[in-house]
This record gives structure tokens, C-alpha cells and sequence, in this order.
């Protein structure tokens, strides 16, 4: 069900992750033994388990928190958003300037020259 390793990636994870970006995909990683998912790429998990695959993340969140930075050319937000497979990430939600805790996200990948995982508000 993975896509590849991390332990025997010679790239290692974060390089891993950054391909998979320019491909269009928002991937996270999972204990295979345990199940557990994690994000920012890693080698280990904080459990200690090593087994980790990549998997297709559902793009799926709720906002967790959720600021605004104003400045003269404009403002953007920081959000933290809860993924459906479990971890908290940091990102941006775009299209408007906030939104209200516990909102529902969905995720895609904007590509640019380092391409990036950003949230949309999900329609109701």
C-alpha cells in the first residue's frame, strides 16, 4: 500500500517529501506495524517505530488555530490544521483571510517553484 520506505530511502525524508510535491501529491508517512501516522517527514516516529511508509493523505482537516498577519501589501493567514489521519500541520488557508476553529479544510498542492500543501474551506 506504500509507496516507499523512509528507512531505506538513500534520499532521505524530507527530499522524499519535496518529490512527491512536485508530483502533485500530498503525502504523509505511517507506522506500518502500528498504523500511526506522522507529519513533518521523519526517519522515526516519536514511538520509536522505524517501519514507516508512504501513503496518500485524505487532504481532509479541521482548523486547529488560526491567525492573521496584516501588512502593507496585504494579508494571509498561519493556520494549524488537525488532519483526518491525525497529525497537526502548519499551512495556509486560502481564499479568505480567517475562519472560524473547527472548520472543515480540504487540502491541495500549490505548485510554484517549491510547491506547498495549502487548505481551502470545505463547501457545506
Amino acid at each position: 500500500m506504500g509507496e516507499t520506505s523512509a528507512a531505506t530511502d538513500a534520499t532521505g525524508p524530507q527530499v522524499t517529501y519535496e518529490r512527491f510535491l512536485a508530483e502533485g501529491r500530498f503525502m504523509v508517512q505511517r507506522a506500518r506495524k502500528t498504523g500511526e501516522y506522522v507529519f513533518y517527514p521523519k526517519v522515526m516516529l516519536p514511538s520509536g517505530e522505524t517501519d514507516l511508509e508512504w501513503v496518500e493523505a485524505s487532504g481532509n482537516g479541521t482548523v486547529y488555530a488560526i491567525t492573521v498577519n496584516r501588512k502593507r501589501e496585504g494579508s494571509y493567514n498561519v493556520a494549524l490544521v488537525d488532519l483526518d489521519e491525525g497529525p497537526r500541520m502548519m499551512t495556509t488557508i486560502v481564499g479568505v483571510e480567517t475562519l472560524p476553529i473547527g472548520s472543515r479544510v480540504k487540502a491541495r498542492v500549490e505548485a510554484g517553484e517549491t510547491p506547498r500543501v495549502v487548505f481551502e474551506p470545505q463547501e457545506k
